[in-house]
This record gives structure tokens, sequence and C-alpha cells, in this order.
């Protein structure tokens, strides 16, 4: 399964800027689905989760902010940013694990849990 993001960029704080991540491939099995981000100098960390029937977890940090979201008949995985913050700067990379679900907040800090992965969509956030 290839995953392609887009949507990355840049954008003043207190903006929005929505990613989206398609799949090369309609995934007919239980899933997992998640956004990661990692900034300069920084550990890799889950942002948020959404599985086959629609069960979605959030990182504190973006509660209220950000909206995940899925179009299975497009097999794209979506991430709407709203009230940007400089500190969400970061490249933002979309991940899936197949043949098995999140297990509510299990999975978000995990990437080892993923089987495949995107190559990576920019958002910088100035003041």
């Amino acid at each position: 399964v290839q995953m392609v993001e887009s949507g990355g960029g840049s954008v003043q704080a207190g903006g929005s800027l929505r990613l989206s991540c398609t799949t090369s491939e309609y995934i007919k099995s239980k899933y997992c689905m998640a956004w990661f981000r990692q900034a300069p100098g920084k550990e890799r960390e889950g942002v948020t989760t959404i599985d086959d029937v629609g069960r979605n977890t959030y990182a504190d940090s973006v509660k209220g902010r950000f909206t995940i979201s899925k179009d299975d008949a497009k097999g794209t995985l979506y991430l709407q940013m709203n009230s940007l913050k400089p500190e969400d700067t970061a490249m933002y990379y979309c991940a899936v694990a197949i043949r098995r679900r999140c297990g509510g907040d299990y999975a978000r800090d995990k990437a080892g849990y993923f089987d495949y992965w995107g190559q990576g969509a920019q958002v910088t956030v100035s003041s």
C-alpha cells in the first residue's frame, strides 16, 4: 500500500490547513489510520487516529483544533487543522496499520504499530 500526502504549506498563526493522504489501493480489512508529526530535533509524535469504523482519538495538544476524517470510497484520509500555532510546525506523516484497529489510545504514539507510511508533508506556522 502506498500513501501519498498533499496539502502542506505555510500559514500564519490562527490560520487553517487541510492535509490529505490517498492510499494506492482499497483496504478491505479492519485498519487503523493515523497522523504523526515530527519537528526538527524532536521525536515523532502521534497526533490523531481513526479506525475503519470511524472511532478517533486525539493528542491533548490538538484536541478541539484538529479533525481527522476519511472517505473510504476515495481511499483518502484527511486532517483538518484549525487555529494553528507555531508549535504545530512539523513534518506531518500519514500511516496505516492493516488488519488491526487502533485500540483506543493504544496505537497513537506507537510508530512501530503501523505498516505503511506517507512521504511527509511540511506544515509551517509563523507567529
